[in-house]
Formats: structure tokens, C-alpha cells, sequence
């Protein structure tokens, strides 16, 4: 039986008849000598193991990829390059759900950062770093997890374009804002001005029908009150009794402040006097 010790913060894997039997963490560890045998990661992964080539390193990885050329959404050239953050939480995925881990990775991350840089254009791009990194994060993470990764960060490192370029872009973006926002405050006046005349002709609407409909009541009223007073006096000395009280009540009004002189006229009998019965 063979005895050795695993490092601290690694791990090794165990095969047996070429299957992968159990995972050893650190300490002081054991395997039966010709049947089981340790998984040579380096034949897998290159040389970007540590460790002797069979152990896998279980802390928290720093992998920094090649600056790339990409294009905005309004083809613009930018070269960038990001840092990531991850760690192996499934040492057996890792070997055997992906050829070459490391590389696989950088590959991942980098088609996830051409896609986000594609759809947005070059004033979003140099003003989301933080944006485009959650979203690369957010998209990749599903499919380093089959690979027994844990992905903890993306950061998008200093994005270069080429100065004449984006400097005319970017001038252009400033117009079409200040243009925008010129627009959107014209529009926010006249929304302002019509909401303003839509109340005054609602007002003078509800006015107007307050009008009628008192103009309709005291008509109901003094037919009403027509009816009544005809049954006694009949409808011819009804109508005149309705127009003198219409008569009083317009001397009423034009002579409702003190002081108020009120001349009525000499043959205003002739509308009120009633026939004998």
C-alpha cells in the first residue's frame, strides 16, 4: 500500500481499471499499489497545473486572458482584456466533462465578452465595464458549473480604441443626447400645454352643462307651478300671476344693494292686472 501526503488546499484523483474511484484532499492519504493510480492532470491540461502534475488546485485561481480585438455594435474597434476569478468545486467534472480546463475557460470567457462588446454601441461599452462583466458572468457561469467550476468574478481591464474614431463617435453620441433631450422637454411642454387646455375645455364643458341642466329644472318647476296655480285662478291669470313674480324678482336683483333707486314703469299693470271672476 502506497502512503503520501496531499498538499494543503489540493486535491488528487484516484482511478481504478482507468474510472475515476474517489477524490483524496489533503492530509495523509493511501491507494493500492498497481490497481489504483493517480489521475495525471498535466495530460489533460498542459503544463498550467502545479504540483508535481497530479495534484489539482482546489483554492480560488486567477487567470488573466490576452488582449483581443473587438467590435461595438457601431463598429468600433476596441482591444480589451478581463481577470477571472475561479475555483474547482468538482474535482472529477473538471478532468473528465472538458478537454483542456484552462484553456476552455479563457475560451468561454472570451466569446461571452465579444458577444456582450457586439450588442452594445461604443458610449454603453466605455460606460457599462461593470454591466458587460456581470452579464459575462451571469452567461457563462451555467456551463463552467457542468465543468465542476465555480466562476466568482469577470473584470473587463482597460478597453483601447482608436482615438480619432472614438473621439468623432463619441461626438456625435453627445449630439444625439443633448438632441434628445431637447426633444423629450419640447415634448414635455406641449404634453403640459394641451393637458392645460383639455382642463379648461372640461371645465367650461361641466359649465356650460350646469347651465342647461339648472335652466332645465326651474322650467320643470314653473310648469309644475303653472299647473298647480291654473286650477285655481285658470291659465290665462296663472301666466300673468308667473310673469309678475318673474318681474319682482328681476326688480329684487337689479336693486340688491343699498341705496338703489328701482323705477317701475307706469304700465306694468297692464301685465299683472287679472280678469274678474
Amino acid at each position: 500500500m502506497f502512503i503520501s501526503t496531499v498538499p494543503q488546499g489540493h486535491c488528487r484523483v484516484i482511478e481504478r481499471f482507468g474510472k475515476p474511484i474517489s477524490v483524496q484532499r489533503s492530509g495523509l492519504r493511501f491507494r493500492i499499489p498497481l490497481i489504483d493510480k493517480v489521475k495525471k492532470v498535466s495530460d489533460i491540461w498542459g503544463k498550467e497545473t502545479n504540483k508535481d502534475d497530479f495534484f489539482i488546485e482546489l483554492t480560488e485561481q486567477i487567470t488573466d486572458t490576452p488582449p483581443r480585438e473587438y467590435f461595438t455594435k457601431d463598429n468600433v474597434k476596441i482591444t480589451s482584456d478581463c481577470v477571472m476569478r475561479w475555483r474547482i468545486v468538482d474535482p472529477v467534472k473538471a478532468i473528465y466533462e472538458v478537454d483542456n480546463l484552462h484553456r476552455s475557460i479563457k475560451e468561454t470567457v472570451l466569446n461571452s465578452m465579444r458577444g456582450e462588446i457586439g450588442s452594445r454601441e461604443l458610449d454603453n461599452v466605455l460606460n457599462a465595464r461593470q454591466s458587460i462583466s456581470e452579464s459575462i458572468l451571469a452567461n457563462i457561469s451555467p456551463t463552467l458549473s457542468r465543468w465542476g467550476i465555480q466562476l466568482t468574478s469577470v473584470e473587463l481591464q482597460e478597453l483601447k480604441t482608436d482615438n480619432a474614431t472614438a473621439g468623432a463617435m463619441l461626438q456625435q453620441l453627445e449630439a444625439e443626447r443633448r438632441s434628445r433631450a431637447i426633444a423629450a422637454q419640447a415634448k414635455g411642454e406641449a404634453e403640459a400645454i394641451l393637458a392645460r387646455a383639455n382642463a379648461e375645455k372640461s371645465a367650461s364643458v361641466l359649465k356650460a352643462q350646469g347651465i342647461n341642466e339648472s335652466l332645465k329644472i326651474i322650467a320643470e318647476a314653473e310648469k309644475s307651478y303653472l299647473e298647480q296655480i291654473s286650477v285655481s285662478v285658470g291659465k290665462e291669470d296663472a301666466a300673468k300671476i308667473l310673469m309678475a313674480q318673474k318681474i319682482i324678482d328681476g326688480f329684487a336683483i337689479i336693486s340688491s344693494k343699498p341705496g338703489d333707486k328701482v323705477y317701475i314703469p307706469s304700465n306694468v299693470g297692464g301685465f299683472i292686472s287679472f280678469n274678474d271672476k
